[in-house]
């Protein structure tokens, strides 16, 4: 029998990281916990250093039972760029948000070490440094997204030769039916009510602004190497069909299943192989009896069409519009901004940004800073 898989869980107090917990907790003999790392929530990572025993922690922001729980366990403190490359470490899972997962994805990649990517921005600001590093190090990416996993599964077998297109599926957020009037009185509190999925609150309000599915358009040109103008979005209520693939002779591959992200953490960890049991409940489609399909309103969702107009830019425009997006969500949840001002947040960033091609990491870095330095200043009610 081969020794469990030892897994760094990068952002382990999160949506994603909890999950991937509970995944790694049912299959013992496959996965054992190696090192978590977290942001603000020191409290909640001490609870899971008490309960795992890893071998290596970390947080942003530390506190006394942090260091007792760690001091306990015999853990070691290291950032999360050295767990990526600690020889006791087999495969890094990224769930961290925003910039933090970058250094580690590439130091990770560096090495040849696969990483389970479950964050968007690393891929949105750094896509072309990200496989730079696959191919010098030799390391590999498994989706975690949902979307993208359905995407990276459909083409399992598949020549990338034969992609016409990528059709990622959208639910639409929680606001899919309001009218822009509607839309300008939204709450935190309706924001962070997303009719389908359990997600942090970033992604959540990034899925009610559609803005995540832009960066998902992003995402899926430098995973599976198309040009942007080979990726589409389609509304699709339910949240079954999780993304298709378009071939060349008009074929068309869909992954379908209940909207659960365990079972893509599952497999990014177990790949190349399926685990014997899901991690959730099977897909009755005779249950659910229909599934709808649309097109996304650009007009009262402009978020996506700003972040997929930066990802045709390319550059370091991607991630000024991700930082933008992420000082402007906070903005919003601290009610200093109202719903509609993210993408005018986003939209000012953008007209002020003046794009780098190919640029360094410390340029896109740069880049970042001064995203948020303008978004951070951007009053509220600016003219679209």
């Amino acid at each position: 029998m081969k020794p469990p898989l030892r897994v760094a869980v990068l952002g382990s107090t999160g949506s994603i990281g909890r999950q991937a917990l509970d995944v790694i907790a049912r299959f013992p003999n496959r996965f054992a916990v190696a090192a978590l790392a977290a942001g603000a929530n020191a409290d909640l990572l001490a609870e899971q250093v008490a309960a795992l025993r890893p071998r290596y922690v970390f947080a942003e922001r530390g506190s006394p039972r942090l260091e007792e729980a760690a001091a306990a366990v015999g853990a070691l403190v290291e950032r999360p760029e050295a767990v990526a490359v600690a020889p006791d470490v087999d495969i890094v899972l990224v769930a961290t948000a925003g910039a933090a997962g970058l250094l580690p994805t590439l130091a990770a990649l560096r090495i040849g070490r696969p990483v389970a990517i479950a964050n968007k921005e690393v891929l949105v600001m750094a896509g072309h440094l990200v496989r730079e590093a696959m191919q010098a190090g030799g390391g590999e990416l498994r989706p975690v997204d949902s979307e993208h996993s359905a995407i990276w599964q459909c083409l399992w077998g598949e020549s990338p030769r034969a992609i016409r297109r990528i059709i990622l599926t959208a639910s639409g957020g929680a606001f899919r039916d309001f009218s822009r009037d509607q839309l300008a009185a939204v709450t935190p509190e309706q924001a962070l009510d997303h009719p389908t999925w359990k997600m942090g609150r970033k992604i959540t309000v990034d899925s009610a602004t559609l803005v995540n599915k832009g960066m998902e358009t992003i995402e899926a040109m430098w995973l599976f190497d198309v040009p942007m103008d080979a990726v589409d979005v389609v509304l699709h209520r339910e949240s079954i069909v999780h993304s298709l693939v378009e071939f060349t002779d008009g074929s068309v591959k869909a992954q379908l299943g209940v909207p659960d992200m365990r079972l893509p953490i599952q497999l990014a960890l177990s790949y190349p192989e399926r685990m014997p049991e899901p991690p959730m409940p099977l897909l009755d489609l005779a249950a659910v009896g229909a599934l709808h399909f649309g097109r996304p309103d650009l007009d009262r969702f402009p978020c996506l069409r700003l972040a997929m107009e930066a990802g045709r830019i390319g550059g370091t425009a991607p991630a000024a519009m991700a930082a933008a997006d992420e000082v402007a969500v906070e903005r919003f949840l601290r009610r200093e901004i109202g719903f509609l001002d993210i993408p005018r947040v986003i939209e000012q960033v953008l007209e002020q940004h003046q794009p780098v091609p190919a640029p360094s990491l410390d340029e896109v870095l740069a880049a970042d800073a001064e995203a948020r330095r303008i978004a951070a200043a951007v009053a509220p009610g600016v003219p679209a």
